[in-house]
């Protein structure tokens, strides 16, 4: 009797074995598929770098070492802004100072204001501003005239100026035009800029 249970009981033992190896293999599975898919969602959710709006000039490594200062002796048609006790000239969306004679072309100062948008301009919606883009430079409408301003870092346009420059900032490259600080991204597979801090010239 004794040699028949043991016999009936080696096989029960062994099937019991196999469930649970298989239930081990299955639950070690699942576990590696989930932690795939959590690495996968990371990368796909990276974000782009963005600054804290202000950049200090002395981080900011230009390509180009030497930037290329443009003056004229003569403005034709411009217009004197005063701003903060100095006086400084516009004319087809372009900002100068002048200095010995000649008129140098400047990153427009937040706060210029001018009472005629240039003829190129485009608007950009975000969030809750609506602003001109006019080559690079933002402005928003107040009252009759349209002022200066830094766009919210977040803003995307799609073109940038050709004198725009390539700037790299803790080793990481961006695009600068008007001291406007951008990154290149992709929106419904189309290239983009998306606006990522200024730099601050102080």
């Amino acid at each position: 009797m004794k040699a028949h249970i043991k016999v009936y009981l080696l096989p029960v033992l062994f099937l019991i074995c196999l469930q649970v190896s298989a239930q081990t293999i299955r639950n070690t599975n699942v576990k590696t598929t989930t932690k795939s898919v959590a690495k996968s969602n990371t990368q796909t959710n990276k974000k782009v770098q963005t600054f804290s709006k202000k950049v200090p000039s002395s981080k900011v490594t230009y390509k180009t070492k030497q930037k290329k200062v443009a003056s004229v002796r003569n403005v034709p048609n411009k217009t004197k802004i005063s701003y903060q006790g100095q006086n400084y000239y516009y004319a087809n969306n372009r900002y100068y100072t002048q200095s010995r004679g000649s008129y140098i072309v400047i990153a427009p100062k937040v706060g210029f204001k001018i009472k005629t948008l240039p003829s190129n301009y485009v608007r950009v919606n975000y969030n809750t501003y609506n602003y001109y883009n006019a080559q690079g430079v933002f402005y928003v409408q107040t009252n009759n005239v349209y002022e200066v301003v830094d766009p919210e870092i977040g803003t995307l346009v799609y073109e940038l100026p050709d004198d725009s420059e390539k700037v790299v900032i803790d080793g990481e490259r961006y695009y600068e035009y008007a001291n406007i600080l951008y990154e290149r991204v992709k929106v419904n597979d189309k290239r983009a800029y998306e606006v990522v801090g200024i730099i601050d010239m102080e």
